[in-house]
């Protein structure tokens, strides 16, 4: 790697008055900058690492409403959340292995957003809010593309607000090296209402409606039989081709819809 200067402030305030440097560059737990850094994609001047930060961290519930801070690992939601959250938990603790979810964060992963990272179909699917520094952004406007998001350049996500659901749940089938969904889906119904959201297969997060409204009439998986995801706008690479990953969203579908049953 090139050289580069590190901070690290102890507060919010202190955290965004040192990425107001054009130059500067948010470090979370690091599991996508560090291997950029590495293989030189990208060079910031300055680094401004946000794991001192313990007002980023925690979780809590305040009557219908969890609040998971950006700064929280993986390793912490998923062992947090377990009462009250099995779908969530399950999601955070199939990510990457014991380092990664010792280290990844909620808010990096949000903020990177990954075509097959897996908090980014929780928070479509749970119809959650991401609240910044600045605002707060409801689930369905947060993602724009690939590796996008409606964040504007210095603002940071502080928390991640989840809805109480009567029923979620997620299920992925994992690259075998990397752990990243080949094809993930996270099933919820949320406000009387079912929502099914993929990730892994296409170039960003999106909600299968074929889906939604088949199990609105029947939480069943059998009522997925038949439905087909259209490979027109599907990821084909050395992992698997569009069509295979069309069937894995049938099949993780189903199997999501068992498992919040």
């Amino acid at each position: 790697m090139y050289s580069f200067d590190i901070e690290r402030p102890t507060t919010l305030a202190d955290a965004l008055a040192a990425l107001a440097d054009d130059e500067a560059q948010a470090l979370g737990g690091g599991q996508t900058l560090i291997p950029t850094l590495k293989q030189r994609l990208a060079s910031p001047s300055k680094l401004v690492c946000l794991s001192g930060i313990e007002e980023l961290k925690g979780i809590s519930r305040d009557g219908d409403t969890l609040t998971i801070g950006g700064g929280t690992t993986h390793g912490t939601i998923a062992r947090e959340t377990a009462e009250g959250f099995p779908g969530l938990a399950g999601l955070a603790s199939k990510i990457g292995d014991p380092a990664v979810r010792n280290r990844g964060t909620i808010g990096g992963s949000l903020a990177n957003n990954d075509p097959s990272a897996d908090y980014p179909a929780a928070v479509l699917a749970l119809l959650a809010v991401v609240v910044t520094d600045k605002r707060r952004i409801p689930a369905d406007g947060f993602f724009t593309g690939m590796f996008e998001t409606a964040l504007d350049e210095g603002e940071m996500i502080t928390d991640v607000e989840f809805p109480v659901t009567e029923r979620a749940a997620y299920a992925k089938f994992p690259n075998p090296a990397s752990r990243y969904a080949v094809a993930g889906v996270f099933v919820a119904r949320v406000d009387g209402a079912v929502r099914v959201a993929v990730t892994g297969a296409g170039p960003g997060v999106f909600r299968a409606a074929e889906m939604e409204a088949a199990l609105d009439k029947d939480f069943q998986a059998d009522a997925l039989e038949g439905i087909a995801v259209s490979e027109a706008d599907l990821i084909a690479d050395i992992h698997a081709s569009a069509g295979y990953r069309a069937h894995l969203i049938g099949v993780m579908a189903g199997r999501a819809v068992d498992a919040a049953n």
